[in-house]
């Protein structure tokens, strides 16, 4: 497809909401997947962190 302007560009043919809007949607679902993988890796290690302390003082009462 040939533009000869920057609005052709961003109206890409009269399909511009549709591919913009697309590209909008991927954009923010993969920030939300980058947070929620990052706050489940910091779930799992405060998870693994409270289960090593609470290993090692249950071994100092036995």
């Amino acid at each position: 497809m040939i533009w000869n302007s920057w609005n052709d560009f961003w109206a890409m043919g009269g399909y511009g909401l549709y591919v913009w809007g697309s590209f909008g949607v991927t954009a923010v679902f993969m920030a939300l997947e980058v947070v929620w993988v990052n706050n489940a890796r910091a779930q799992a290690l405060s998870q693994v962190a409270s289960e090593l302390a609470a290993q090692t003082n249950s071994k100092d009462w036995s």
